[in-house]
């Protein structure tokens, strides 16, 4: 795991962060803690005490939701480099609203929410990074709930597809797996299998036995996911815009 570094080494690489001055930066690591995690195993649960928020440094992790029955609801999907749970920071009384669980083995960074907010109160520029974060998180909750009530499973597919894809690139490696992809666009692991199935048939996209993703067609691709024009892949965005 990458721990050479000090934690407020680590912390200073991350956007939210860069506005700090050192002496501020290193309050934050020194009430900062270091976790690491087995793949499977839970960092939190929903509705456990939101004392901290988190900043994944090596790994894979999920946020999502059971339903009364038990069925699992991927919300999102976590990458390093990426602070998530920052909406609990500014509660008094703050309560997980999802759950969060390794994918892969895993190495974060919990961050004391009470110790921040008192940092945050000497760093407008931090509180704006903040707000503009939080902002593009709930155009990018809209963006799902477009998805969820406005397209089909197959456009579904292709929109995750095609907002994974790397700018200029033909191809990349998928990262979770197809129970976990399939959860996360909201279809049944059957019905994804038929639809990359007939992706590879209609020459458009294949995800091969490892999980390596081939656009044959972008176009069509993105006139699949109903993208054509309006829709963004990683390297041109700025942030991930949908974290618990």
């Amino acid at each position: 795991m990458a721990t050479s570094k000090t934690l407020a080494e680590i912390l200073q690489d991350a956007e939210l962060f860069a506005h700090l001055s050192p002496a501020q930066l290193s309050r934050v690591a020194a009430r900062s803690r270091l976790v690491r995690l087995a793949a499977d195993e839970i960092l939190f649960s929903h509705g456990g005490r939101a004392d901290c928020f988190f900043y994944l440094i090596e790994g894979q992790l999920k946020l999502y939701r059971l339903s009364p029955e038990g069925h699992e609801k991927v919300i999102e999907i976590i990458e390093p480099g990426t602070t998530f749970a920052e909406t609990r920071v500014f509660l008094e009384s703050p309560r997980y609203h999802l759950s969060c669980a390794a994918l892969a083995d895993s190495e974060v960074i919990g961050i004391d929410s009470r110790n921040f907010r008192a940092v945050l109160r000497e760093s407008p520029d931090t509180c704006l990074q903040l707000l503009g974060e939080l902002s593009q998180r709930l155009d990018g909750l809209v963006n799902q709930i477009d998805q969820l009530t406005l397209q089909n499973a197959s456009a579904r597919v292709a929109s995750y597809l095609l907002h994974n894809l790397p700018q200029g690139a033909s191809q990349y490696l998928l990262r979770t797996s197809k129970g976990v992809l399939a959860s996360r666009v909201s279809v049944r692991p059957e019905t994804l299998s038929r639809i990359l199935r007939q992706l590879a048939h209609d020459g458009v996209a294949t995800v091969d036995s490892h999980g390596r993703v081939y656009v044959h067609d972008l176009d069509r691709l993105r006139a699949l996911a109903g993208a054509l024009g309006q829709r963004e892949t990683r390297g041109e965005r700025r942030f991930r815009p949908h974290r618990d």
